[in-house]
C-alpha cells in the first residue's frame, strides 16, 4: 500500500510539472511531453496492480484506443480541435460513469460510502458525456449555437437534478436497478443543460465540462479504491474550473448565468443598430489601404474565429512580416474568447511561426490602442463591439473588449457584416475611422500583401 501512494504521489507531482511547464510557450512542448509520459506510466501502473498483463482483450484495446488517438490528433485541422477537446472531455466522462457502473461488481460487499460515490461518479460522467457530446455538435455546427430552450427548460433542469439526487440516495439500498434510471435521467440533464449554452459562451462550457470530467473521475477513483486515479481526477478537475472562473472573469459573466442560458439577443430600445447586414457608409475606402499601411509606425493585429473558419493565419503572418520589414511596430492583441476555447488564437499563430512574444493579453494591450495608427481585424466581431458598453439585456452586454475602437484608424476583414455569435449587430462598423473589406479573410489579407509587395 505505502509503494502505492508513493508512486501515485510521484505521477500526480509529475502532472503537476507538465502544466507547470505548459505556462510557458518555450517549454510546453515538454510539458506535454511530459505529463503524456506520466499518463503512459500510469496505465502501465495500474495494469501492474491488476495483475493483468496477461489480458489479451486489454491489450487489444489499449492498442484499439491508441490507434484512435494518434489518427484523430493527425487527422483533426486546427479549426476543429474545439470540437475534439469536447469529445475527449465527453470520453474521459463516458469512461468514469463505465467504470462506476461496473465497480459494485468488484466488491463482495459493497458499504453505503461505495455505492455512493459509485452512483456520484456516475451522475457527473453521464452529464459530462452527453454534455460534450451537444458542445461538439454546436461547435460543428449541426446543433443550432444559439441558445434552445424548451418550455418550462428550468423546470425540467430542477425536476430532473432532483429526482436525480434522490436516486442516489435511495441507490444505497437498490445500487443495481436505480443505476441505470440514473445514467438515464443525468444523460438527458447534460443535454437539456448544455442546448441552453449559446456559441458565444462555449470557451466556458468547455472549461466546465473539462473540469466536470475530473471530477467525475477523482469520485470514480474514490468509489474503485484508486488512489491515482481519485488524484489525478482532482487535478483535472481543479485545473478545470480555476479555467472557467477565468472565462468567466474575461466574459463579465457568472458560471450560473452561462448555464441557465439566454432567451436571445434582442435590440434595446435607444441602442444604435444598423438597419441591414452589409457595408456601412464610410470616409474610408478600400483604395486608401496602401496609404494607411504606409503612414502607419504601430500596428495592431486582433484575429477571432474567423480566421481560423478560413485559415487565413498564414496570410496574416505574410502581411505581419511585409510590415516589419518596413520598419513598423506591430503587436497582436488576443482576447481571452477569442475562438471557440481557451487559447485557441494563440495556437493557430504558432503553427505559422508568429512569435509568442507578439502575442499581448487583453488588460496589457488596451491603453495602447488610444495611441495605435492602425488595428488590422481579422475574422473578429464579438470582441471588439462597443455594443458590449451599452446593449443592456444582450449576452455581450457588460463583457470586456478590444478597445479599437479608440485606434487612429481600423481596418476590417471579415466575410461579412453579419453580427457574431451574440448576435448583437457591431456598432464599429458605421464608424467614419473604420474601412471594412468583406470576404474570405484567406483571400482579402492576401490581396492586401500582395498590393502592397507592388509599391
Amino acid at each position: 500500500m505505502a509503494v502505492t501512494i508513493i508512486i501515485s504521489a510521484v505521477l500526480i507531482a509529475g502532472f503537476l510539472a507538465g502544466l507547470r511547464l505548459m505556462q510557458n510557450p518555450a517549454t510546453a512542448r515538454n510539458g506535454n511531453r511530459l505529463s503524456a509520459l506520466c499518463m503512459a506510466l500510469a496505465i502501465l501502473f495500474t495494469i501492474n496492480e491488476l495483475g493483468i498483463w496477461n489480458s489479451v482483450s486489454t491489450w487489444i484495446l489499449i492498442v484499439i484506443g491508441s490507434v484512435a488517438g494518434i489518427l484523430l490528433g493527425q487527422k483533426v485541422m486546427m479549426i476543429q480541435m474545439p470540437q475534439l477537446v469536447a469529445l475527449l472531455n465527453g470520453f474521459g466522462g463516458a469512461a468514469s460513469a463505465i467504470v462506476a457502473a461496473t465497480s459494485l461488481s468488484l466488491t463482495a460487499n459493497p458499504g453505503a460510502l461505495v455505492v455512493l460515490t459509485a452512483a456520484l461518479a456516475l451522475a457527473v460522467g453521464s452529464i459530462t458525456f452527453f454534455g460534450s457530446a451537444i458542445a461538439a455538435l454546436k461547435l460543428q455546427g449541426t446543433v443550432s449555437q444559439k441558445t434552445v430552450s424548451l418550455k418550462g427548460h428550468r423546470y425540467w433542469l430542477g425536476a430532473l437534478l432532483a429526482a436525480g439526487l434522490l436516486l442516489i440516495i435511495l441507490s444505497i439500498f437498490y445500487p443495481g436497478p436505480l443505476f441505470y434510471v440514473i445514467a438515464v435521467l443525468f444523460s438527458i440533464y447534460g443535454v437539456l443543460m448544455t442546448l441552453r449554452v449559446g456559441g458565444a459562451d462555449m470557451p466556458i462550457i468547455i472549461s466546465f465540462l473539462n473540469s466536470l470530467s475530473g471530477i467525475a473521475a477523482a469520485i470514480c477513483g474514490l468509489a474503485v479504491y484508486n488512489i491515482l486515479l481519485a488524484g489525478a481526477g482532482a487535478l483535472v478537475g481543479v485545473a478545470g474550473m480555476i479555467l472557467t472562473q477565468l472565462m468567466c472573469k474575461a466574459m463579465n459573466r457568472n458560471l450560473q448565468a452561462v448555464l441557465s442560458g439566454f432567451s436571445g439577443a434582442t435590440p434595446v430600445p435607444g441602442t444604435p443598430q444598423p438597419e441591414e447586414p452589409g457595408p456601412q457608409a464610410q470616409s474610408l475606402k478600400e483604395e486608401q489601404i496602401p496609404d494607411l499601411v504606409r503612414e502607419a509606425q504601430k500596428v495592431i493585429f486582433v484575429p477571432g474565429y474567423g480566421m481560423a473558419v478560413s485559415q487565413a493565419q498564414q496570410q496574416v503572418k505574410d502581411l505581419i512580416d511585409v510590415l516589419e520589414s518596413r520598419g513598423k511596430t506591430v503587436k497582436i492583441a488576443i482576447h481571452p474568447v477569442a475562438g471557440r476555447m481557451p487559447g485557441h488564437m494563440n495556437v493557430l499563430l504558432a503553427e505559422v511561426g508568429v512569435p509568442y512574444e507578439m502575442l499581448y493579453d487583453m488588460d496589457t494591450i488596451n491603453p495602447e490602442f488610444a495611441e495605435t495608427d492602425l488595428v488590422i481585424v481579422v475574422g473578429a466581431c464579438d470582441v471588439i463591439n462597443p455594443a458590449a458598453n451599452s446593449a443592456e439585456g444582450t449576452p455581450i452586454y457588460g463583457m470586456p473588449i478590444l478597445e479599437v475602437e479608440k485606434a487612429r484608424h481600423i481596418l476590417i476583414f471579415n466575410l461579412d457584416a453579419r453580427p457574431g455569435y451574440s448576435c448583437v449587430e457591431n456598432s464599429l462598423y458605421s464608424k467614419q475611422n473604420v474601412l471594412t473589406v468583406w470576404g474570405d479573410a484567406k483571400e482579402t489579407v492576401a490581396r492586401v500583401t500582395a498590393s502592397l509587395g507592388e509599391e
